[in-house]
Formats: C-alpha cells, structure tokens, sequence
C-alpha cells in the first residue's frame, strides 16, 4: 500500500512538471518581435543611433538606439498592435501606428526619416596651422571652397561605412563601456571612443586630521544633460562620465537674493541623511545676484564652431546651428557676434557683427557645413586673437567653443590644451564650451577647457537643453558677475567626527591655496545658484571610521567654548571678473538639525539627486540607497517646476530604475 502511494505521487509530480513545462513552452511561443530600418528619406543613408521608442497606446514601454547600419529591433513582445516613435535631431519626428505583432513571427517596419542639408559656401581663411609645418610656411589668406572641404580627410558616417571595416558580433547586445543598449548586428573596431577623466569618489575625512575642506565651485551642467543622453538611449552611464556635483547644480534652488554689498547670498542647513540615518547631511548653498537682462552689459561674443568631418552627425553641426539660432534670436545691437570655424585650418567666416543683424549671422551660420580633420588649437588662437581685438571694456568678453572635442592635429593632448588655454585667461575673454554628439565625444577635453580657460561647460543633447543654456539661464551662462571662487569649510571637532564631500572630486583644491589669488578657481553667473552638500559622521557615533594615530611632536587644537554651538564655519572667496584682489565672506552654521520631513524643498531634492549620483556611480557609500527612495524624495520636494526640469528628473530616475531592473533579470 505505501508502494503504491509513493508511486501515485510520483505519477502526479510528473504530470505537474509536465503541465508547467507544456504552460511554459506555450508561453515561449507566443511571442513576436518588430524589426525595422531608420533611413534618409532624401537619400536613403542609414540613421545610426536615432532613438526609437516602443509604446502601445500611449504608454512607453522600452526604447532602443538604432544601430550603425540604422536597424533596430523589439525581441519578446506579445501579440496585438504597438507603436513606434523615431527622433532624430536635425530630422522630423516620425510615428508608425498599428504595428501588428504576432506569435512566432518578425513584423518589418522601415521607417523614413525626412531633414535638410545646407552647403557650405566660399569663406576666408586668415589663419591656418597644420601639424608637421613650421611657422614661415604655414599660409595665410586662402580661399577655401565647399568642394575643398568635401575632399579633405574626414569621419563622416558614410566615409567611415566606405571603409568596409566592420566586426560582426555574436552577442549583439554588446556595447563599449559593457552597457546593455540597441541590438547591433555590425560594428566598426573601436567605434565608440568617448573619454572621461578618471573621477574616484572622495572618502570620509578625519576632522581632527583634516579639518579643512577646500574646493572650487563648479557651476557646470555638462553631466547631467550627458547622463540623460546615455539613460534616454537604455544605458547607464560610465562611472567616470557622472560628476554629482554637475548633476545637483543642473537645478536651480529658492536660496535667498543677496543683500549689501556682495553680489551673494549663502544658506547653511542640516538635517537627516537620507540614505544613512545613522549620519547627517550637511546643505550649503549659494545665490548670485541676478541681473535684470535689460542692465546686462555689451556682449563681444565669438562663436568658435567645430565644422570638421567627425560633426558631420544630425545630432552635432545641424544642432548646434539651432542651437546657436535661439543665441542669435536675443542678441540686441550693443552686442557683437564674430564667426570663427576650424576644420584642417581655422577660418574666420563672420567678422564682428551688431547683434541685431540677425539675418546676417545666421546666413553666415547655416551655410556651413562638416568636413576635414580638427585644428582645434589653431581655431582657440583665431577666436581670442577676434575677441581682444574687438574687446569691450567693462563688457562681456567672450569665445563660444562648439565641438564633440575630437581635436586630432596641431596643438591636440589635454597637456597641450591646457597650456594653450591658461596663456589666454589672462586677457580677460571668458570661455563657454558646449558639448555636442556622441560616440567620439571627449567630455575629459571639453572639462579640461571650461576649468583652465576661466568657462563653464554644457553638454548639448537636444534642442531644449540648447534653450536652457542659451536662453532660459543666458545670464548665468553669459555674464560672469564673479572669478576664482572658492569655498572652504573648517569643521568643529567637538561636533564633527568625519565628514564627505558629495561630488566636486576634480575641483578639490589644497587648503593654502583658498588665500592664494594667484590659484585658479570657478566662475559664477548672473543668478548662478551652486549647492554642496556633506554627509557627516557625528561626534560620539559608534560608527568605526578610520582614524590616525596620535601626533607626538603638536597638541590636537580644540575650538574655545565660546564657539561650540557651532557645527562648521563655511568661508566663501571671490574676485571681480575683472578683478585680481579677491573678498572673504564668512558664515556659521549652529548645532540645529531638523528633521528630514521638515527640512526645506531645497534640502530633500539636492539630497534626491545626490542618492541617484551614488546610485549610477554605485558608490561603496551608498548604504541603503534605492530608486524608490529618491523618486519619493524628489516627488515630494518638487516645488515650483515651470520648465518642468524636475519632473524630467523623477522620469529619467524611473527609467533608470527599470534598466537596472532588467539587467538585473537577463
């Protein structure tokens, strides 16, 4: 009897796996996929990396990138009728409806994309530099032609797909830096060569050993905008391409304006830290004064655009002329606009011009076109030899480099660029670098630049970050109201037992040189805000930090007990822009933490932002950090969003949180 009833339920186990095998098989089966191709309705060229987004109804479900030959493709989707959505800057957005998907089988959707070219017409060249050439034979005063710059040694995508160089791929989910993105079914050898500066992660610091904490500002976005591209385009960013600091002062905070005699306003809080409740987060933020466009000064700009083969991409020269046209739309007649390019030589296409001759600069604009290598070191000297010879006194003086940073001949090295660029912030043209494309994008370059060259830094990765940058904040971008700022923070060690800087990792800068004029340092706009947060370990905590031994030959200095309610001391330095003496301001932040649900919107969102930069860099400090906890931390210190920036935030954190999902499941 008990033989028996072992083998019925044998007999029934089976069956079970039977029917779950059979259920799963089905399931298996009952799958189809879309797969298309994205081209030129003008010419039928394939669109590399266009993005294209799978929705049924309206709600998006997943996107990919087109691959190099412009296919793409939808694996694993049940039966019934989808959508696909294509943009492709410098192309007319595209939506294809009613796909029918159905079991077993591939559905082809080719879809074709429709833009515009504009030709290049006759420019002069006044300078030109060619690597290997000495100075006496380099020429001066050349014609250059459309059909010359057709023929010079270029990597447009189609000369490069002339080439025939491809590697075809097994696993084609494979893509540089190991993210999961597009299927590709070919691609070229090292295609993808985009360079970023090694960033490793500050560390906690011993207060007793190290009480100072000093650093630069840094009022660039370029990060962020970057690390949208990669999220909107399924991937996670490389590691060393997220900046926390960048992503954090993306936004604007409701700090106070300043008031006196100092163009700034500082704001000191503390509260919980949201990721570690064992520790707190120290917020400190600063306002500059905001000037009324109308009082702005003179503008002498000098637009210094890359036109070589490798911004041949709809996303890189057709954009940044867009880009460049909502400039234009708001230049007034006291301010002047110049025109150099540089391709294998440097040209000066549009000599200085009043701002309210827009026709005139934007047919100066569009009728350029890509091709030939990159002088970008030539083009550098051409732009500020324009610049200081049309320079405003007591204006606004300065050189707009737009370029992927692929600079290949003539002065080329980051060693080489910053030389360069040092020998010409002394002459007090300031500097903006706009990032354009991707694939070949040299973001350590372009960093390089901003930093030496007395600039700041965006990354342009679609026409309304150009409005943000350009139009939106073109005060702060613009008009620099303050050079060579720098904060330092001297903790108390009655209060403090260690502390981390979020982010700033390329900005630090050694304790003596906060008094040391001489040192370079960042620069702040018109209505810039620029927030620093720490993440401290109180004193008493039994948290186990590293520590030192202590010191035989000097005496630990303590803080007088007159000062001991005080948690830091935050000391804020700046000079004129045309200044070479800097002013000290001095404020102090009490031993009052609030708590986290009462701490101000500008608290809980800066501390969202900062969770998600551990996230993305999945920092060892991370501790219990999650996607959830920063999109409900963002969602309910939202505040005023007119330009809905924040709302984007949440958005490009909920698609995050999904990618991660799903590579967590492959």
């Amino acid at each position: 009897m008990k033989a028996q009833t072992i083998f019925k339920k044998t007999i029934q186990s089976i069956i079970v796996v039977l029917l779950f095998s059979s259920v799963n098989l089905f399931a298996q089966n009952n799958f189809g996929s879309i797969k298309g191709k994205l081209t030129d309705g003008a010419n039928g060229d394939p669109l590399p990396f266009a993005n294209v987004v799978l929705l049924q109804a309206d709600s998006q479900l997943t996107g990919v990138l087109s691959d190099f030959e412009g296919t793409f493709i939808f694996k694993n989707l049940k039966s019934g009728k989808y959508n696909v959505q294509v943009s492709f800057v410098g192309y007319n957005p595209s939506k294809l409806k009613n796909i029918v998907v159905t079991a077993n089988k591939i559905t082809f959707a080719n879809i074709k994309l429709n833009g515009a070219a504009i030709a290049l017409e006759e420019f002069t060249i006044v300078e030109q530099e060619v690597q290997m050439i000495s100075n006496d034979q380099t020429s001066s005063g050349a014609t250059i032609t459309s059909e010359h710059i057709k023929n010079m040694p270029g990597r447009s995508a189609a000369s490069i797909r002339s080439t025939k160089k491809y590697r075809k791929y097994k696993d084609s989910n494979k893509m540089a830096y190991g993210y999961s993105m597009a299927p590709m079914e070919s691609r070229i050898d090292n295609f993808n060569t985009e360079g970023y500066a090694h960033n490793p992660e500050n560390d906690f610091k011993n207060v007793k050993a190290t009480p100072l904490s000093t650093f630069s500002i840094d009022v660039d976005a370029a990060s962020y905008s970057n690390m949208r591209r990669f999220i909107n385009n399924g991937q996670n960013p490389p590691i060393d391409a997220v900046r926390t600091e960048e992503m954090i002062n993306y936004f604007s905070y409701n700090y106070p304006q300043p008031k006196g005699e100092d163009p700034f306003s500082i704001t000191t809080e503390m509260s919980d830290c949201p990721w570690n409740k064992n520790r707190k987060l120290i917020h400190i933020g600063i306002q500059g004064e905001k000037i009324d466009t109308d009082e702005l000064p003179s503008s002498n700009l000098v637009f210094l655009l890359d036109v070589s083969g490798s911004m041949s991409s709809p996303n890189k020269l057709p954009l940044l002329k867009k880009s460049f046209g909502l400039l234009v739309k708001n230049l007034t007649e006291k301010d002047r606009v110049a025109i150099v390019v540089y391709a294998g030589a440097a040209g000066l296409v549009l000599p200085a011009t009043p701002g309210n001759q827009k026709e005139k600069i934007m047919n100066a604009l569009n009728n350029l076109n890509a091709g030939g290598s990159t002088a970008g070191g030539a083009g550098i000297k051409l732009a500020y030899k324009i610049a200081l010879e049309n320079f405003i006194k007591e204006g606004n003086n300065r050189v707009i480099l737009a370029t992927d940073g692929d600079f290949n001949i003539g002065a080329s090295s980051d060693g080489e660029m910053t030389r360069l660029i040092e020998n010409k912030r002394e002459s007090g043209v300031f500097l903006t670098c706009l990032g354009f494309g991707m694939g070949n994008y040299k973001d350590s370059k372009m960093e390089t630049l901003a930093d030496k060259g007395n600039g700041n830094y965006a990354y342009i990765d679609n026409i309304l970050e150009a409005k943000k940058v350009l139009v939106t904040e073109m005060g702060g971008t613009m008009h620099t109201i303050a050079k060579d700022v720098k904060i330092q923070v001297e903790f108390n060690p009655n209060k403090i037992a260690s502390y981390k800087l979020i982010g700033y990792e390329n900005r630090l800068l050694n304790d003596e040189d906060f008094n040391d004029d001489t040192k370079d340092a960042g620069e702040l706009g018109s209505g810039h805000t620029v927030t620093a947060l720490y993440e401290v370990v109180l004193k008493g905590s039994k948290e186990d930090l590293a520590s030192v031994d202590p010191l035989r030959y000097q005496e630990n200095e303590t803080v007088s007990s007159a000062n001991s309610s005080e948690v830091l001391t935050v000391k804020f330095r700046y000079k004129a822009p045309q200044g070479k003496k800097s002013k000290l301001i001095v404020r102090h932040l009490k031993d009052k933490s609030t708590p986290l649900s009462k701490s101000s919107d500008n608290f809980r969102f800066s501390a969202a932002v900062a969770e998600f930069g551990l996230l993305l860099r999945t920092s060892k400090h991370k501790s219990k950090a999650s996607y959830q906890q920063v999109i409900n931390l963002a969602k309910n210190s939202k505040g005023k969003d007119d330009h809905g920036y924040r709302a984007e935030f949440i958005r490009l954190v909920e698609m995050s949180e999904m990618q991660a999902s799903a590579l967590l499941t492959e």
